[in-house]
């Protein structure tokens, strides 16, 4: 049967700052997918959740990628719930909603949407990962290490199907014109891959494919909202979903590169670099607004219906690696303002740091 599975996720309002939606918001928009969603038989099935500030519905339906009907349910959502926000006098009522009306499809409007349509298989086990205070970018290194790094991922070695290599489509997410994408072979093209991935900030992966059957395993959100909106308006935190097992990598080999907490884009007011930090479902945002966060559920999933969901970094393995970020989240910190601690000028020239240079530019002099 064929199904598609839907993300759309926004930030429209977070109590005291940046720390997390309230549970009336939530519940709005819970309510609103259940009534119109599920309840008019538009979705097959639904789960709302949050990460950080950000709220997210993953849908199950049959009607495609980019669907009028299901992205019109998510934003409808959304609106329902900054009405909340703005009753509520939450921070950053409907922040993430950039446009002033729906026209067909939430991309470009401010929502990040991951999406991917595929013949279900007879169990059909997926990751659904949510992140905060970050770039599309942020997960870069651990797509590479799960689908191309047998250090990582012995499934390379040991399943025929995942040796015959996977194609990476990664976006140049700074082309505003259209979609910038090229599509690269791993293993042949490792290096190339590497190449792009090593500068997040413009290079994205977009989806991942099997090359042994050409089933999509990967959709990541890539949608940077400095693009859209022409300014800062927040980070981008992006969504992705992530087909597991058989001809894919196992969920360990796809988990494991988050022990790493990586460096990534992040944190106060979007520019700084922070350690990626690996957090329970439904967890709010704290120390210097991050640091950047990733949740992710695990679903199994048989003709559209879901499971409840597996809260795969609930595991005390991964407290050990919080503090480990904790940690390295501290020593960055220590640094400041100064050098690697805060993002290139690249990623500044849509914050007030753009001014303030052009100001001191016109007091320099050149001295004879």
């Amino acid at each position: 049967m064929k199904m598609t599975l839907s993300v759309i996720k926004a930030d429209i309002g977070s109590i005291g700052g940046h720390i997390c939606p309230s549970k009336r918001l939530l519940e709005t928009v819970r309510s609103f997918v259940e009534t119109n969603g599920t309840g008019r038989q538009l979705i097959l099935d639904h789960y709302v959740s949050f990460t950080g500030d950000d709220i997210a519905i993953v849908m199950t339906h049959t009607k495609g990628v980019g669907h009028e009907e299901i992205h019109k349910l998510a934003w409808e959502a959304f609106l329902a719930g900054t009405q909340v926000a703005k009753e509520q006098g939450l921070y950053g009522a409907g922040q993430d909603l950039l446009k002033d009306a729906f026209s067909g499809n939430v991309r470009g409007m401010g929502p990040a949407v991951a999406e991917m349509a595929f013949e279900e298989r007879p169990n059909e086990p997926f990751l659904f990962f949510a992140a905060d205070k970050t770039d599309p970018g942020a997960y870069n290194l651990p797509l590479y290490l799960a689908f191309a790094d047998p250090m990582n991922t012995p499934g390379l070695m040991l399943a025929p199907a995942m040796a015959k290599g996977f194609t990476f489509v990664i976006m140049d997410v700074n082309y505003t014109e259209g979609d910038r994408v090229i599509e690269l072979q791993t293993p042949e093209e490792l290096y190339d891959v590497a190449t792009l991935l090593r500068n997040p900030e413009r290079y994205v992966v977009e989806s991942i494919w099997t090359r042994a059957t050409g089933e999509q395993a990967v959709s990541v959100s890539t949608s940077r909202l400095h693009n859209i909106a022409g300014r800062y308006t927040g980070k981008d935190d992006p969504v992705m979903l992530v087909r597991v097992q058989k001809n894919f990598p196992a969920t360990g080999e796809i988990l494991a590169p988050y022990a790493i907490g990586p460096f990534v884009a992040g944190g106060m007011r979007g520019s700084h670099h922070m350690p990626f930090m690996p957090v329970p479902l439904n967890s709010g945002i704290s120390y210097f607004d991050g640091p950047p966060v990733v949740s992710c559920a695990a679903f199994a999933m048989q003709q559209g219906k879901l499971t409840e969901p597996a809260d795969a970094f609930d595991h005390p393995f991964w407290e050990h690696v919080r503090t480990r970020v904790s940690e390295k989240a501290i020593d960055m910190r220590r640094q400041g303002f100064f050098g690697a601690a805060m993002l290139p000028m690249a990623e500044l020239e849509y914050t007030g740091i753009v001014e303030k240079l052009k100001k001191l530019d016109g007091k320099f002099s050149i001295r004879k």
